[in-house]
């Protein structure tokens, strides 16, 4: 059997060789032809190449929503959509792809994808043009993400937004913390506070970011501020500045 033929439509570099490699633990005989990381080098590209076998195409591309890319091309390769928007992956299932998979993504949900990728007959519909112009006019609000690379000795994981207590910087390094781990994060405060929920994380001070589920007590501090008891403290107060203390408490409340 030949080896199935992919395109891996994504803008994250280290998330594209995450999935090469779930691909090379799995089963399957594959081999990559390209990967691809905006919507206009992929309207290029399917332009100018015969339809691979298999098509992964995360949702949010560095110029835009990767469903642009069916206004302007029919593309015949079936497509498994890689997301970490709960909304969008449920969106993108209706638009006739083999799959969808929540990053992170899993080794057993990758395997299942391809399993019944396998099963089908190997073939995708055009994608009909008002179920488009549905999926492009309902995102036009941003989606906060689910998903966030971490460091993890030499390399990097994904891990889910859920699982962060809280967020600090400290000598220009952002770390992420767990129940039972201490992450670094490779953004800024302010990048990583843009991507998040904000009905979910507060930012205390310009040094931290607390999850709303990680505070257990709220205890009076001087001078009109506020200090935070917090699961899995390691060894860092939380104090709320006075500028954002009645903001914080209307935040707690909601």
């Amino acid at each position: 059997m030949q080896p199935m033929k992919i395109v891996i439509v994504e803008d994250e570099p280290r998330a594209a060789n995450q999935l090469q490699k779930l691909l090379a633990k799995s089963a399957f005989a594959f081999s990559v032809l390209t990967i691809i990381d905006s919507v206009e080098d992929a309207v290029a590209w399917f332009l100018k190449n015969t339809a691979p076998d298999l098509v992964f195409m995360d949702i949010q591309l560095a110029d835009g929503l990767s469903f642009e890319i069916f206004q302007k091309i029919e593309i015949s390769a079936p497509i498994i959509f890689t997301t970490a928007f709960d909304q969008y992956a449920i969106q993108a299932f209706k638009v006739n792809s083999v799959d969808y998979l929540l990053k992170p993504i899993q080794q057993h949900d990758l395997e299942a994808a391809l399993h019944k990728f396998s099963k089908s007959n190997n073939s995708s519909n055009p994608i009909e043009p008002n179920i488009l112009k549905e999926l492009l006019s309902s995102m036009q609000t941003p989606q906060k993400r689910a998903g966030i690379l971490v460091k993890e000795g030499s390399g990097f994981v994904q891990i889910r937004i859920s699982e962060l207590l809280y967020m600090y910087s400290q000598d220009s390094i952002t770390f992420g913390i767990t129940h039972n781990k201490r992450y670094i994060i490779d953004e800024t405060m302010d990048q990583l506070f843009d991507s998040l929920d904000d009905t979910r994380f507060y930012r205390i001070n310009r040094g931290q970011i607390i999850s709303k589920l990680s505070v257990l007590k709220i205890e009076p501090y001087f001078n009109h501020r506020v200090k935070l008891i917090l699961t899995n403290p390691r060894d860092q107060e939380f104090i709320v500045s006075r500028q954002k203390t009645s903001d914080f408490k209307d935040w707690m409340n909601k």
